[in-house]
């Protein structure tokens, strides 16, 4: 069984910063992909950045240059630090991983319960 924990999240004022941790933990045999996606009250769940094995990222415009995603791969675990927060990134706040539980079973794909970013303005 894998899960996906959060931490990090909480209440801070406009132009302010917060980081973002996620560690898998569980039958794990190896991971492909690790990401942030967030959610905010009455929209769609959406991508805000993904980091690949090789450490490759792709970020959403609206955080480009304001949020930075990384991995550490001996934890298994991803990260993300925001900087110059808006009102609008209010949301919650979930990370992934597309991982191998068994070298024999295909990829599936894992989502923690999310952690809760507020920005004040």
């Amino acid at each position: 069984q894998v899960q996906l924990v959060e931490s990090g999240g909480g209440l801070v004022q406009a132009g302010g910063s917060l980081s973002l941790s996620c560690a898998a933990s569980g039958s794990i045999f190896s991971i492909n992909a690790m990401g942030w996606y967030r959610q905010a009250p009455g929209k769609q769940r959406e991508l805000v950045a993904t980091i690949g094995n090789g450490g490759s990222t792709n970020y959403a415009d609206s955080v480009k240059g304001r949020f930075t995603i990384s991995r550490d791969n001996a934890k298994n675990a991803v990260y993300l630090q925001m900087n110059s927060l808006k009102p609008e990134d209010t949301a919650v706040y979930y990370c992934n991983a597309d991982l191998y539980a068994r070298f024999y079973q295909p990829p599936s794909v894992y989502w923690g319960q999310g952690t809760q970013v507020t920005v004040s303005s």
